[in-house]
């Protein structure tokens, strides 16, 4: 049994429609109001290539989604993972019941990690009958970060091998001064759904990871991730709407060629873009995130360019974690 792929994550907010009209006029996404709408919520699709992002608030006080809103903030809380039929869905999800997966509803919809649900379906496509996918520089999800609190990383992890059906294919422990955190990798055998998993080394001094489980209330999203075929061109689009990402001091360039040899991409123009690059057996991979919106600082968004790399090399992480780390003292100041 295999996960083909992700239908689409589902963001609870406060306000469908404002947030949703960020998505199209930040990151270009198009807007489509879906077929049927859950009782009690407003909801928005937004859509651009294979993404889908269904982006959903609640009309009264006392309903769920609200409830998760007064806990979390806006943010991830249901990834939709996309299978065959029927019957496999509900297979999937009873697999990830007996592993030890909270069951959230009777329609296939586990817990796994805090307060995020996985839904098992078999919906091929949330757009309505005739409607074309969104145009625009994005074209899938590349993989979802969720944050676990100290202690949980082993066991979130054998939940995903167990209760998913995933197999582990990275591991990295990275180290920034005094703080620390460990990051796993999980990735459904076919390769369609990738989950990093983070977890904050509790003896070192609290950093970034511990600041997020304050934030959001415990395990959840820290981003999502959207694959673009030319990332420079996407950040310098991007940018030109108004998204902000994060910035990379010259020195990383500087040492670029020394670690990594002569890069697809020219280092000066990763310089000007400020992307991040790394490299794995199989190719390169560059990154960069932007800055975070949420007024928790919590939840942020990525993008991703692969050239053969199908895992994260053995720097990114790290860069990532101080980059942020910077956007937070320059918060606080």
């Amino acid at each position: 049994m295999t996960v083909p792929g992700i239908a689409y994550t589902e963001l609870y907010v406060e306000d469908a429609h404002k947030y949703a009209a960020q998505l199209r006029d930040d990151w270009g996404f198009t807007l489509t109001a879906p077929t049927a709408v859950a009782p009690g919520t407003a909801q928005v699709l937004a859509h651009q290539g294979s993404i889908r992002v269904l982006v959903t608030s609640a009309v009264e006080t006392e309903h769920q989604v609200a409830e998760w809103v007064r806990r979390h903030g806006d943010g991830v809380a249901v990834i939709a993972l996309r299978h065959t039929d029927k019957v496999a869905a509900a297979a999937a999800a009873e697999r990830a019941l007996n592993a030890g997966g909270g069951c959230l509803d009777g329609a296939g919809t586990v817990s796994g990690f805090g307060d995020l649900a996985l839904r098992f379906t078999d919906a091929v496509d949330l757009l309505p009958a005739g409607e074309l996918p969104g145009a625009g520089a994005l074209s899938l999800l590349d993989h979802v970060a969720i944050v676990v609190p100290g202690g949980q990383l082993e066991r979130s992890v054998e939940w995903a091998v167990r209760g998913l059906g995933f197999r582990e294919i990275f591991r990295e422990y990275v180290e920034v001064g005094d703080q620390a955190m460990d990051s796993r990798v999980v990735q459904s055998p076919c390769g369609a759904v990738t989950f990093t998993l983070l977890e904050p080394d509790t003896s070192r001094a609290a950093g970034q990871i511990d600041g997020f489980l304050a934030a959001h209330g415990g395990a959840g999203v820290q981003h999502l991730a959207w694959a673009t075929a030319s990332i420079t061109d996407s950040v310098r689009e991007l940018a030109a709407r108004g998204v902000a990402f994060l910035s990379t001091p010259g020195a990383y360039y500087e040492a670029l060629e020394g670690r990594l040899g002569p890069t697809a991409i020219p280092v000066s123009e990763l310089r000007e873009t400020h992307v991040l690059v790394d490299r794995d057996h199989g190719g390169e991979l560059f990154q960069i995130f932007a800055r975070s919106t949420h007024p928790r600082r919590t939840f942020f968004l990525e993008l991703v360019e692969r050239r053969g790399a199908g895992t994260f090399g053995t720097a990114n992480i790290k860069a990532l974690y101080e980059a942020v780390e910077r956007e937070r003292a320059t918060a606080d100041s």
